[in-house]
């Protein structure tokens, strides 16, 4: 069961988790029951993670079933599916954004003393043992690259954005002003305040 009261806080310092610690959050149920535990969300494994007595625990299929929505320290995380998006912008067009990890593998030492990389990046799963992906660092020699999808729903849609010229498709109905704005304004993909301001303005106009 999920825990129903506050327990001992994680550590700082979770490369592959989307909070720099556990933190204390409520988690509302379908049938209006609101629970209380110590939350992270590991963009990883693309789980919501709770701490139990110093324990991590990721929240079950059938649990999630259950659920409605979490809150983290005035951040609202919609389930959709078997995963969380972060409601960052609720308006005509709501603006949602999916926290996803690539691993970069360890370097080998060559045999004329330089190092070679074993690869670029490399899937969780080819690391033998998975549970350690609910510990508070990653195996030896890995390093964690978080990165965001964007999810806009518009009219009813839902679509992902990887990119400003996607977005500027998914406006397709305002192209001039996206134009416009994007001449007179430095839009980066990912500053979640930049993505924000544009969609305000082009709501607006």
């Amino acid at each position: 069961m999920l825990i129903s009261s506050f327990g001992q806080k994680g550590s700082s310092g979770l490369s592959h988790y989307v909070l720099p610690q556990f933190t204390g959050g409520d988690i509302l149920m379908k049938n209006g029951q609101k629970v209380k535990a110590w939350l992270n969300y590991n963009s990883l494994s693309e789980q919501m993670i709770f701490d139990e007595n110093g324990k991590k625990l990721a929240i079950t299929e059938n649990q999630l079933k259950l659920i409605d929505t979490i809150y983290i320290n005035n951040r609202k995380f919609c389930r959709t599916d078997n995963t969380f998006l972060e409601l960052l912008f609720q308006s005509e067009s709501n603006l949602y954004a999916e926290f996803k990890c690539r691993l970069e593998a360890p370097s080998n030492t060559s045999g004329y003393g330089g190092d070679s990389q074993t690869g670029t990046s490399t899937s969780f799963s080819s690391i033998e043992d998975r549970g350690i992906q609910y510990q508070l660092s990653l195996p030896d020699g890995y390093k964690a690259k978080p990165y965001t999808i964007y999810w806009l729903k518009r009219n009813g849609k839902m679509t992902s954005f990887k990119n400003i010229n996607q977005l500027m498709k998914l406006f397709s109905d305002k192209k001039q002003l996206f134009k416009s704005y994007k001449k007179n304004h430095e839009l980066d993909y990912n500053n979640q305040e930049s993505i924000i301001k544009l969609i305000k303005y082009l709501e607006a106009n």
